[in-house]
């Protein structure tokens, strides 16, 4: 990897995402010398992974998108998953350590929650193995009153299964999902039930058990709470937000059209917000009619592009759910004849956000067809095609 460009990566980040960010003060944030911060911006030295990884916290970004070398900060996650699964193998008899207070426990499942929205995986890959065991240590070590401790593990769960799934890694996303299965019950918490129920629609996903996955999700909108406050009502939203993609997916348009008019009814309810790790509102709303769009295909793709002409996702919904509304755009432009609008779309998305976009197995797929489609402009689709991996 060039130490010139991941200088010119860090210092970008610095002074045009973060203006008021001096050398300096990226120096006092990130805890590293300030000599060394100038050295590595100049490009006379490539810094430690340690170093990259405090440099990109405070810049507030992933450490992959400071890397020339993107393949590295994917090998990173990579050599992490075995880490992740050995966290959660003995997750009823784990082994003796140190646990930190509830309030410091809070704190870092929060932070990896919000790498997960930000889709910053690397981050997530690299320190979930150690709270995951953490959490566990904690929850046996207590026999009584264990609600906090288990919504902990759940929530830290869902952060690590966003990584597995993201990465291919499904096994171990179906026992990310399991683990959280079985900790929710003793949270009492119904709406963190819902939530569970609607990570768990991942291993529909995967199997392409799209009817399976549609029924799993009714009844889980059968059970859930009435929606007679802002959180329950974000909780139901959310299932008939997956509910309408997954029945898109099993190409039951009525079904579909069904789970999202009850999905926009509650969205007029609440405010867009993250309820309980889950993206909810009039926008994430509108984003899943885009999906379900393209999940029927065919005349409803139409659906798709009308929405995109009138409205963007702005930069206040997270990351992960932005570039995957750009990742579905460039399907429906795709499917259209628009070739160059669905290229854009696929730069759009990794912008937003590089490792969701990179991993995505749509996007592969769909540089593929550019690829051929567009032997004639070669040079920016060719790179593109290599950086995702797309044959």
């Amino acid at each position: 990897m060039s130490a010139r460009r991941i200088g010119e990566r860090i210092a970008y980040y610095r002074s045009v995402c973060r203006p008021q960010m001096t050398q300096r003060r990226l120096s006092d944030t990130a805890g590293v010398a300030l000599g060394t911060i100038r050295k590595i911006e100049r490009g006379e030295r490539v810094p430690r992974a340690a170093t990259l990884d405090a440099i990109a916290d405070a810049l507030g970004v992933d450490p992959s998108e400071l890397l020339s070398d993107r393949d590295a900060a994917r090998t990173r996650v990579r050599d992490a998953l075995p880490s992740l699964s050995a966290s959660i193998a003995a997750y009823d008899l784990p082994d003796d350590g140190p646990v930190r207070p509830l309030p410091a426990l809070h704190e870092a499942v929060e932070a990896a929650e919000g790498w997960r929205l930000a889709a910053r995986y690397t981050q997530i890959a690299q320190t979930l193995p150690d709270l995951l065991a953490e959490l566990l240590r904690g929850y046996n070590a207590e026999p009584h009153g264990r609600g906090d401790r288990s919504a902990l593990v759940v929530r830290a769960a869902r952060s690590a299964d966003a990584v597995a799934y993201k990465f291919g890694a499904r096994d171990l996303s179906a026992r990310m999902i399991e683990l959280m299965r079985w900790a929710v019950p003793e949270t009492g918490d119904p709406l963190l039930v819902s939530s569970v129920a609607y990570v768990r629609t991942e291993t529909f996903f995967a199997a392409r058990a799209h009817a399976a996955g549609l029924r799993a999700l009714e009844a889980a909108i059968d059970s859930s709470p009435a929606s007679h406050d802002v959180a329950a009502a974000a909780a139901r939203g959310a299932l008939h937000m997956r509910a309408a993609v997954i029945a898109g997916r099993a190409a039951h348009a009525d079904a579909a059209e069904l789970h999202l008019s009850e999905a926009r009814e509650l969205a007029n309810q609440v405010k867009e917000g993250i309820y309980l790790g889950t993206a909810f509102g009039p926008d994430s709303v509108r984003i899943h009619e885009v999906s379900v769009a393209v999940s029927l295909g065919d005349d409803h793709v139409g659906r798709a592009l009308d929405v995109a002409r009138e409205w963007k996702p702005p930069k206040s919904l997270p990351a992960e759910r932005r570039s995957g509304f750009y990742i579905e755009m460039a399907r429906a432009q795709l499917w259209a004849g628009h070739p160059d609008a669905a290229f854009e779309a696929l730069k759009a998305a990794r912008e937003i956000a590089p490792q969701h976009t990179r991993e995505h197995p749509w996007v592969r797929q769909d540089a593929s067809t550019l690829r051929r489609l567009k032997r004639a402009d070669a040079e920016d689709l060719t790179h593109f095609a290599e950086w995702c991996a797309a044959t």
